[in-house]
This record gives C-alpha cells, sequence and structure tokens, in this order.
C-alpha cells in the first residue's frame, strides 16, 4: 500500500519523481530523479501555486525505448530531456565517457 503523508509541499523540499511501468509476474521499468519544490511563475491568476525542477540527470537507457510507440510529444519531451544532460553533464566528465553521454543521449 503506498504511503501517504500529509504534510504540504513548500518550497525547497526535495522529492523523488519515479513514474513507472510494471508487469505483474514479469518487470518492471522505473524512471527515478530528485525534484525540487519551488514557488511557480505567475500566470496572471493571483494564485500562489508551487512548481518542481528536475536535479538529477541521467540518460534514460534507450534500449528499454519502443520508440515507435512513443506520441511526439513524448519523442520531444525525451529529446529535450536528454539534450539538458548533455549539456549539464558533458563538460564534467573525461573525453571517454564524454564520447558515451553523446551516444546515450542523441535523439531518437
Amino acid at each position: 500500500m503506498p504511503r501517504v503523508s500529509l504534510v504540504p509541499l513548500e518550497p525547497g523540499m526535495i522529492l523523488s519523481n519515479e513514474p513507472g511501468y510494471y508487469r505483474e509476474g514479469a518487470y518492471g521499468i522505473r524512471i527515478e530523479n530528485l525534484i525540487v519544490v519551488e514557488e511557480a511563475v505567475d500566470l496572471g491568476d493571483n494564485r500562489d501555486q508551487l512548481s518542481f525542477e528536475t536535479i538529477t540527470f541521467a540518460p534514460i537507457d534507450r534500449r528499454l525505448i519502443d520508440a515507435n510507440a512513443l506520441a511526439p510529444f513524448e519523442r520531444e519531451w525525451l529529446n529535450a530531456y536528454h539534450a539538458e544532460v548533455a549539456a549539464r553533464i558533458g563538460p564534467r566528465v573525461s573525453d571517454r565517457a564524454s564520447e558515451w553521454l553523446a551516444s546515450a543521449t542523441a535523439p531518437i
């Protein structure tokens, strides 16, 4: 049974975002990133709102993705996420790791 928290979200809190797919008795796939709660941009409706910013970046293993099954917006999200991973991580790793990262984050 999932655990439920009654603590309201506040800016600065860090959460784990773990969407996944599980086929009972067979396998499971989960993507896991840390996100930080922040105040959302004012949309002009005079409501205080929160948003999330990803703070951990790692490529999603493309061997687990059926690219033909992706909707256009899903493909765009994945390619944008991988571009950000490459931009943030690439300058911080060795040449050899950078080559691997470029391959792992190439657009699909």
